[in-house]
């Protein structure tokens, strides 16, 4: 039994009841001091239209309640708060779920049919990744992997600037570089140049587009290097060439045109009148400047609505905070083009700040200007820097600790989370050397007994088990997970998980000092609590793995 199944259930209930016009019932863990497993305040806000005081709708709902499967006991409390605790059989049949499909419990049925397309890090390819590229794709490779996980259909996407003066400037500066000659005023100065033009064989004949597109593949390749060193996966990398190789901009402008969406004025195309007003949405912005060349706004204009061609129906941007202004304009642009605005949707997220012994730690000496993802990953590794971007909110400001980062004690939550996997694999390693052949007492109680059992039979072992309250602690967090996962999808943020996994760990070490596991007096009990912990040992590594931080074994 999973909590979705028991709130469908009690939903059912309370629609043969009550009707189906009011609000889905929610299940919530109970408070710590109610003795409780989970709470139900769906009577407070039934109560206006059923004009009836909370408490007596709760009490309506507890004989309701009591019938479903799994439920030991029901109380209503004021203000009109359903209280349910489970039963032995539900508390079994939960860690019986997870077992018995890992990670399965969290797909959700019946997903609206849309097509979801996450764009993130999108850094221009003028230098290597920075510190801030790594939130960014830490927030959008957790995003993608949790809502596939729960069934959605989405994609995840990189847009290279490969074109524009940037590129020109990119060009130049490699050129100047190569030939040990000063760099132009406006060139890039990152020691990174001296690197890429030291690859260069032969360069006689080269034009300065063939400077430029020399250090744009050789970038692009550090940056796709750098993102699978970050467990980022990305399922197209689309260059803004292919824009212009197939007129799209172009397309673009003159949809707008069309619609009569631009102004003149002095030789420029713009998109939206000239106002006095000071909302961002109401300002007219640049399309084509008056020498005839595309702005990065129509350029965007145009990769928007290639997304939307290509099947997408949502579209999630990843930006960094200083991109606030982006967000109107882009929604009137979407808008625009035929498209639901609210279909187009951006993620902000802070800055990230790098504090080493108290001291922010200084720029890099290779990328001129700031630290690079590589650099802070060779120093602390994938694993800490996954955890840390993902365990706070987008809006707040990261505060990254790298000597905590790298610390290998309890203090550094990913090592916290980590090592409670490694335990439990521990754990069934000793059971061959304190219990030789497994559990051979228990009969068909644990089958394929080995360093780490492949099956449990959950059922049978956990028949009539008494659960201690440690244990029912741990249950219920496990049965929470796929609530943590909605939370995740609906906020557009995983640092949901980050919190949820640190909390089971929590609530594994009293049980772990509390509960002895492997008892060869007791193999009935031995059995349980190996279930159990092979239930938290699978959640841990699904809730890691939709983050992209490793579960190891041992440590």
């Amino acid at each position: 039994m999973t909590l979705e199944q028991l709130q469908n259930e009690i939903q059912k209930a309370i629609t043969a009841k009550f009707g189906d016009a009011f609000p889905c019932a929610v299940l919530q863990a109970a408070p710590d001091h109610v003795d409780a497993d989970f709470s139900l305040s769906w009577a407070m806000q039934a109560a206006k239209i059923l004009k009836k005081a909370p408490i007596q709708i709760a009490g309506e709902i507890v004989p309701l309640a009591e019938k479903l499967p799994g439920v030991a006991a029901v109380s209503a409390v004021m203000p009109g708060f359903v209280n349910i605790k489970l039963s032995a059989r539900g508390y079994a049949d939960a860690v019986c779920e997870v077992l018995a499909n890992p990670g399965g419990c969290i797909r959700k049925q019946n997903l609206p049919a849309k097509k979801i397309l996450f764009e993130f890090v999108s850094a221009n390819p003028t230098g290597p990744l920075h510190v801030a590229s790594g939130r960014s794709a830490a927030l959008g490779d957790s995003l993608v992997r949790i809502l596939k996980a729960q069934g959605y259909d989405a994609s995840s996407e990189y847009y290279i600037n490969d074109a524009g003066n940037q590129v020109r400037l990119l060009g130049e500066s490699l050129k100047a570089r190569h030939e040990g000659k000063p760099l132009p005023e406006n060139g890039y100065h990152g020691d990174y140049l001296v690197d890429i033009a030291a690859k260069i064989k032969d360069s006689s004949g080269w034009t300065a587009a063939d400077y430029s597109a020399f250090a744009i593949a050789e970038l692009i390749k550090t940056q796709q290097d750098d993102m699978v060193l970050f467990r980022t996966h990305f399922d197209r990398w689309f260059f803004e060439t292919e824009l212009h190789k197939a007129g799209a901009p172009k397309a673009a402008l003159e949809q707008l045109e069309k619609d009569g969406k631009t102004s003149k004025v002095d030789g420029a195309v713009w998109f939206g009148e000239q106002s006095d007003s000071d909302k961002e949405e109401d300002k007219a912005r640049v399309l084509v400047r008056g020498d005839g060349s595309p702005t990065y706004f129509l350029n965007d204009i145009a990769y928007h609505k290639n997304k939307y061609e290509r099947g997408f129906t949502e579209l999630v941007n990843i930006l960094g905070a200083d991109h606030h202004g982006y967000i109107p304009r882009m929604k009137k642009a979407v808008e625009v083009l035929g498209k639901d605005p609210e279909t187009f949707k951006v993620i902000l997220h802070q800055l990230v700040h790098l504090n080493k012994n108290g001291e922010a730690v200084k720029m890099s000496k290779r990328a001129g200007e700031f630290i690079t993802l590589r650099e802070l990953v060779d120093e602390v590794g994938a694993d800490a820097c996954r955890f840390f971007f993902a365990s706070r909110t987008p809006n707040s400001h990261l505060h990254f600790d790298i000597e905590l980062a790298k610390k290998r004690s309890q203090e550094n939550p990913v090592f916290y989370v980590q090592y409670v996997h490694a335990r439990i694999n521990s754990i069934f390693r000793a059971l061959e050397e304190k219990i030789p052949g497994g559990v051979p007492a228990a009969g068909e109680l644990i089958k394929n007994a080995g360093p780490l059992p492949e099956k449990l039979n959950c059922s049978a072992v956990l028949e009539n088990y008494s659960f201690a309250p440690q244990e029912e602690a741990l249950i219920r967090k496990l049965m929470l997970f796929p609530a943590v996962l909605d939370a995740c999808v609906r906020d557009l943020t995983p640092h949901h998980i980050t919190t949820y996994l640190m909390e089971l760990a929590g609530l594994f070490h009293p049980f772990y000092d509390s509960c002895r596991v492997i008892n060869p007096d007791d193999t009935k009990t031995t059995a349980a609590r190996l279930c159990l912990c092979k239930a938290v040992q699978d959640t841990i590594r699904t809730g890691l793995d939709l983050i992209g931080v490793s579960a190891p074994e041992s440590m």
